[in-house]
């Protein structure tokens, strides 16, 4: 089975911090990463947790996995769970 993921960010642009929302119809193992537009790992949010069905919030506080702040542009967050995948565009603005 393949959990339907909704999801949505917001603030979006931002400035310090946006709250990624993701609604999941089955329990998944999922992953939310965020890349650069050049499409480099800027910062693994989640991996591999098991989430249960329903309404889920990760806030991205603009940093990267060394917890160094992020310059300002585009970036994007991908949601993986089971065998599907969705990438989102958003704007961080200092």
């Amino acid at each position: 089975l393949t959990p339907n993921i909704n999801d949505v960010c917001y603030p979006n642009p931002f400035r310090n911090s946006t709250t990624i929302k993701f609604e999941l119809n089955s329990p998944a193992s999922t992953s939310i990463t965020v890349y650069n537009i050049k499409g480099q790992v800027v910062r693994h949010l989640v991996q591999s947790q098991k989430f249960s069905p329903g309404e889920h919030t990760i806030i991205w506080d603009g940093k990267d996995d060394k917890g160094q702040s992020v310059a300002s542009g585009i970036y994007f967050y991908q949601i993986s769970s089971d065998n599907y995948t969705v990438r989102q565009k958003m704007l961080l603005i200092k």
